[in-house]
């Protein structure tokens, strides 16, 4: 059960901070300037208010949150490849939002895209089984001509 509900845990996580990164930059129009011009052609200029705290809290808890979400996940997958591919994107996220940076902030949004979208269409399927069973792995297994 508890594979079930992490599994759960992470992909919901992983797809929720990326919308809400997304979100909050949208939010801040003076820090990141395309994303506020997209904010504001959809109606979502209201958001400017509340800017620092935007910029300040909300940005990086979700770049945090994704960060332990994707720890989680490999605990889940045990894909160290995929556990630093989603760990790229936040990290660049959170210095983004520290420094102000829209070259840092950009390319994290795009990984975590990136990221989230290669997750909904590649299996995430852990590679090996654990040694009570034997402990065979996937990538080790011989295919034979049955």
């Amino acid at each position: 059960m508890f594979n079930n509900l992490s599994d759960m845990i992470v992909r919901i996580g992983d797809k929720a901070g990326f919308s809400g990164a997304l979100v909050a930059g949208i939010g801040c129009s003076a820090c990141f300037p395309a994303l506020g011009a997209i904010g504001a052609a959809l109606g979502l200029g209201f958001l400017s208010q509340w800017e620092s705290v935007l910029v300040s809290w909300v940005i990086p808890l979700i770049a945090v949150l994704v960060m332990v979400v994707n720890v989680l996940g490999y605990f889940s997958h045990g894909q160290w490849h995929r556990t630093v591919l989603g760990l790229i994107g936040p990290i660049l996220i959170l210095i983004g939002a520290i420094t102000m940076s829209e070259w840092y902030f950009y390319p994290g949004l795009g990984f975590m895209l990136g990221v989230s979208v290669w997750d909904m269409v590649s299996a995430r399927n852990k590679r090996c089984e654990p040694k009570s069973t034997g402990g065979r792995c996937e990538h080790n297994e011989e295919k034979t001509g049955d």
